[in-house]
């Protein structure tokens, strides 16, 4: 027998990528989860902002048990009801026209980027493939996604990475409208908030300017919307706050609420540029995710929409009146918190987990992305976490 811990049984039989907290976590309800002892935490994670309507939602849970005791997998060489039904609600919510599925955030990413070069190959040859892509920008692991992202500390490793991107800074309408002229590029794809990147809006003018300037010049503007979509900042999809009409936009995260599945859709531009045979994925558009994202997308109506703009402001407003907090930054409920540069945000959410509450980094901020279910009271009870800790530092 083997009688190992779970965490020392990790170490032995998994890839060791991942630096994990110090916490088995054995089932959740609501915004609630338990650890394999019986404690009780609060989440300010949701996965990774995965979990969209947190654990167990009763709608959610019996949309994908009815699904899987029907199909649970038939690949895309038949129909089936939930994908087609998932795909038509994300176009007449999004103003997009079609719909392609996949697992992930990288998976939809990377299936943009292909769609962006066969847009520009087949009107204008070539050599217009590159892609823009932000400094501090994010958009996955695969060779082609750490590419696209403009990070340095991301470029590491496992040359060669894939060519044809290039980095311009964040709200700086100039560096894109010069780097436009030189002829050769085919897209641009930016976050409305860059998350892993440390909870960065854009800037609304710079926004209005980048879609008037794509518009100009025949370059398709990509949004991805894998942790903004959904919901998460209080609109359907992050790029609505700012009257954007994108030609791509990729989702996942929040989409399945907390199964696998990413979604790349489709404007009128680019409707018709991938055929039959250019782009395909095994798993995607599964029965089983897509009846999860119907039951997801079925419970954000513009009540609860509204719902999360008002809490997203309540939490921020009550995280700016924490002792040593520098800024607030982020859109509903997708914060992030820079402090004063004695609070060492590692250690800080290592003492919040000791005292029932979950929360998640990026950079050198506390990143905040509850369930979109959170309540004010449960708001509350981890803002006084936060500041019981805060204080005493």
């Amino acid at each position: 027998m083997n009688n190992l811990s779970i965490p020392q049984k990790e170490q032995q039989y998994l890839a060791q990528t991942y630096n994990r907290f110090d916490l088995t976590l054995s089932y959740g309800k609501g915004c609630d989860v338990w650890d394999t002892a019986g404690n009780q935490y609060l989440d300010f994670t949701s996965g990774i902002g995965t979990n969209s309507l947190g654990w167990a939602n009763e709608q959610w849970l019996s949309a994908i048990t009815t699904q899987a005791s029907k199909l649970q997998h038939i690949s895309n060489l038949f129909f089936s009801e939930p994908c087609v039904t998932l795909a038509e609600t994300l176009c007449q919510r999004s103003g997009l026209k079609r719909a392609f599925f996949c697992n992930s955030g990288a998976e939809a990413n990377e299936g943009a980027i292909k769609t962006a070069r066969k847009y520009s190959s087949d009107k204008y040859g070539q050599q217009r493939s590159t892609i823009l892509t932000l400094t501090n920008s994010f958009h996955g692991r695969t060779i082609t996604t750490l590419a696209a992202t403009g990070q340095d500390n991301f470029h590491q490793h496992f040359s060669p990475f894939t060519e044809g991107f290039d980095y311009i800074p964040a709200n700086d309408i100039n560096a894109v409208t010069q780097r436009i002229s030189q002829g050769d590029v085919c897209a641009i794809l930016v976050e409305i908030v860059q998350g892993e990147g440390g909870v960065i809006t854009l800037q609304a003018d710079y926004l209005l300017a980048l879609q008037t300037l794509c518009l100009d010049n025949d370059v398709l503007l990509m949004i991805d919307e894998v942790q903004t979509g959904i919901g998460r900042t209080g609109k359907l999809f992050a790029y609505q706050h700012f009257n954007l009409q994108p030609d791509v936009v990729t989702l996942a995260k929040g989409l399945g609420g907390g199964l696998p599945i990413g979604a790349i859709l489709f404007g009128e531009k680019c409707q018709n540029t991938l055929g039959k045979g250019e782009h395909g994925s095994t798993f995607g558009g599964n029965p089983v995710c897509c009846a999860g994202a119907n039951a997801v997308l079925a419970q954000l109506d513009e009540n609860r929409l509204a719902e999360i703009t008002q809490k997203g402001e309540y939490l921020a407003n009550r995280l700016r009146h924490l002792p040593k907090v520098k800024s607030v930054t982020g859109l509903g409920l997708m914060l992030g918190v820079e402090f004063t540069p004695e609070i060492k945000v590692a250690d800080l959410v290592n003492q919040a987990i000791q005292q029932g509450v979950l929360f998640l980094t990026a950079k050198n901020k506390l990143r905040l992305l509850p369930p979109l279910i959170i309540s004010e009271q449960q708001i509350d009870l981890g803002v006084s976490v936060l500041h019981a800790i805060l204080s005493d530092s």
